[in-house]
């Protein structure tokens, strides 16, 4: 083998962590699953309610409908006005909590100013709050529980299920987590735990954050910062997993909180940005709707 081809392959390449093969699978279950309640007479619907028209929710509400329509679901828009009153944004919430065809209910964030002091996350009723953000469904995250079913927040369970499907058990690891916000941080926190992971809450004013970045088994990245993590957050020998869950624009491109080109070499495995943490968290979204309306029916 001529030296310099030799010299190139001792260097390692991370393994790309895409959500593809993950969801394709994923959705045939899903599909299973809506079929078996259609046939009992529970056509599985989600309505999202959204205020105004932001671009980038517009984005996110379309893969959700092409998602929910691919597996047999019913997805409606309830897109309001921005200057709706309180009392008419809470009526349309009240409604569909009470509306026995509906199954799950999403509050499209962000919404106006006006609307932000309504305690958002605690409107949907519990049952019916696929996005996982009632205090009645993340309390069982405190009781410990690692049931994947329950209807816990989308983004944790999604960055759990991708581990999983690449065969990656998060037991006994030590996992640093960057990131500290109630949609990911501190709800990943809990399940990771839950599953006997030996979890590090960090978060940008942790002083020692490489030092704890590069003992890490695993290392989630939440923090919002575009290329926030380069390789010096790694030691090469540690082998780590990373999982991205940035979603920022840098230089007018879409980027994870981690420089992938610069640490693919230091780490053995890191979910992409675009196409890992986000095709999951719709994932788990769908597979929310169908367990509320599975428990639905039930009840």
């Amino acid at each position: 083998m001529p030296l310099g081809i030799y010299i190139i392959s001792i260097f390692m390449t991370a393994q790309i962590l895409s959500a593809k093969p993950c969801v394709e699978k994923v959705k045939q279950d899903l599909k299973k699953r809506c079929e078996s309640l259609k046939a009992r007479g529970c056509h599985p619907s989600m309505s999202v309610i959204l205020v105004g028209d932001n671009s980038a929710s517009m984005s996110y509400i379309r893969n959700k409908k092409k998602l929910c329509e691919e597996i047999g679901a019913k997805f409606t828009l309830h897109q309001l006005l921005p200057g709706i009153s309180g009392d008419e944004f809470l009526n349309i919430v009240h409604t569909l909590n009470n509306d026995s065809a509906t199954h799950g209910i999403i509050i499209q964030l962000p919404v106006a100013d006006h609307l932000a002091v309504l305690n958002l996350p605690q409107l949907v009723t519990p049952s019916k709050d696929i996005d996982g953000f009632h205090g009645e469904n993340t309390r069982k995250l405190f009781e410990g529980s690692t049931d994947l079913k329950l209807l816990l927040p989308c983004t944790p369970k999604g960055c759990v299920n991708l581990l999983r499907h690449y065969g990656y058990d998060v037991d006994g690891k030590d996992v640093v987590i960057v990131g500290r916000s109630l949609i990911v941080g501190k709800p990943l926190s809990l399940l990771l735990t839950n599953l006997n992971a030996t979890v590090t809450l960090t978060h940008s004013r942790t002083k020692n954050l490489r030092e704890l970045t590069k003992k890490a088994d695993i290392v989630v990245a939440a923090i919002g910062k575009g290329h926030f993590l380069d390789r010096s957050f790694f030691d090469p020998s540690r082998k780590t997993i990373v999982i991205d869950v940035g979603m920022n624009t840098l230089n007018g491109k879409l980027v994870g909180d981690v420089n992938t080109e610069n640490v693919k070499e230091v780490v053995s495995a890191i979910s992409p940005v675009p196409g890992g943490v986000g095709p999951m968290t719709v994932l788990s979204l769908i597979d929310n709707l169908i367990t509320a309306a599975e428990n639905q029916l039930k009840g």
